[in-house]
């Protein structure tokens, strides 16, 4: 039977924007496009070998999508409550662990030993398919010398807390680690390794999606040193002495390791936005895709995506209304001091936006919006993030909610579900990061 109309954008605004949401996120599944990207079976053996949010649903694609007379086997690790059900008749042939994410548990320091050990088995003939996406870092743990698991938890929480950027926090990751930046492509040896990532960082790189297990790191012990500074992340002296010297360092572009190695991006950020944009457009909207590579403190980048959107009401900006403005990257929420108070706040870096939106459009009669992490959750929360609407500050004072108060307490989540506006989709097995969009009526 055909598929329903799509929600009317003028008549169901909450339910459009949710529309754009799920269409962005379906362009990401690793079952619509995995199956393409896949080399041919090779002589030896094939072992699968990957790590992140989505590590679960492109392990069962490949599955579904590998021939059934060639051999398949290997590890995989996600995190806890992201493996997706097994489709009826697909036989497991590929291990799924689960770990904690963001911040590493003992779960996931085991896996990747595990996965290092498996690497370290393969020869000439074989092939390594590693499977990487966004949340690797966390989940793929497995610490440098010098360092315990309960260091790298404390310096997982701090730069969370910091408000680095995702390149920064990840070039300083990769040096504190014995499988990322590289590392794990260094222990395949002889085999092939062919990675097939999907993207949840801004501008696509390779190197940083999950730190870069299995590609060259062309950042230096200097840089991580200097980030760990800059952010007051404190180090154990060991460490610090090790990035001085160098002895720390990853895998460099031009390493000889690297000349049987191939990557291949699989989704990214840029599609899923322009997926979305073509369901607006479907539904007779002007759609605008501003970056999927912006960056910047949350509440912000909100106040931003406001300006832009009163202007476009007004007639005044760059855009003409009805239309609808989408973006993504990866924002920043940077911890103060009363987030530590008496009510210490609940939320992620979605919600936080939607704070910055709604305190900047003040109301705004023809403005809606929406952001969400696409991997279904915002920060450490089980919703994926938040709707603000025409009405969401007048009622929130009906209700007593006091949205700088919320605010100042990074209390995204609080605020939000206490208006009934979380947007909730669970576990979406993929993740190309942050998915925000306002419609302009």
């Amino acid at each position: 039977m055909p598929a329903p109309p799509p929600p009317s954008p003028t008549a169901q605004p909450r339910e459009f924007l949710r529309h754009l949401l799920d269409a962005a996120i379906a362009r990401a599944q690793p079952a619509r496009t995995l199956a393409g990207f896949l080399p041919a079976p090779p002589r030896g053996r094939t072992l699968v070998l990957g790590a992140g949010k989505a590590a679960g649903a492109m392990a069962q694609a490949l599955e579904a999508a590998w021939p059934a007379d060639a051999p398949l086997s290997g590890l995989v690790v996600t995190r806890y409550g992201h493996t997706p059900p097994r489709p009826a008749g697909l036989a497991q042939r590929i291990e799924v662990a689960e770990a904690a994410h963001p911040v590493p548990d003992e779960a996931g320091q085991r896996a990747a030993g595990r996965l290092l050990a498996l690497a370290h088995g393969v020869d000439a003939d074989d092939l390594v398919l590693c499977l990487i996406s966004g949340g690797g870092s966390a989940l793929l743990t497995l610490p440098a010398e010098g360092l315990a698991l309960a260091d790298k938890q404390r310096i997982h929480r701090a730069l969370l807390a910091s408000g680095a950027g995702i390149h920064e926090m990840n070039a300083l990751r990769k040096h504190l680690s014995r499988i990322k930046g590289g590392r794990l492509a260094a222990a395949c040896g002889p085999a092939r390794v062919v990675t097939l990532a999907i993207s949840d960082v801004p501008g696509d790189d390779l190197s940083v999606i999950a730190s870069g297990p299995t590609v060259a790191d062309d950042t230096r012990c200097a840089d991580a040193l200097a980030i760990a500074r800059r952010h007051g992340i404190a180090l154990p002296p060991g460490v610090v002495a090790g990035l001085e010297s160098g002895r720390l360092e990853t895998p460099k572009p031009g390493d000889a390791l690297f000349a049987r190695h191939r990557a291949h991006l699989i989704a990214t950020p840029g599609q899923s936005l322009a997926a979305a944009a073509d369901a607006a457009r479907a539904a007779g909207l002007a759609a605008h895709v501003l970056s999927d590579q912006i960056e910047g403190e949350s509440r912000e980048i909100g106040r931003m995506h406001a300006a832009l959107a009163r202007a476009a009401a007004a007639g005044t900006g760059a855009f003409a209304r009805p239309c609808v403005i989408l973006s993504g990257g990866e924002t920043t929420v940077t911890l103060g001091p009363a987030a530590h108070g008496a009510r210490p706040g609940r939320g992620g870096r979605a919600g936080e936006f939607c704070l910055g939106l709604a305190r900047a459009l003040r109301g705004h009669p023809a403005v809606w919006g929406l952001a969400a992490d696409t991997d279904g959750i915002d920060g450490v929360e089980d919703n994926a993030g938040a709707l603000v609407a025409p009405d969401t500050l007048a009622r929130a004072a009906a209700l007593g909610l006091d949205l700088p108060d919320h605010l100042a307490r990074h209390d995204a989540h609080g605020f939000f579900e206490g208006l009934g506006d979380l947007v909730v989709t669970g576990p979406t097995h993929t993740n190309v990061n942050d998915f925000r969009a306002l419609l302009v009526l």
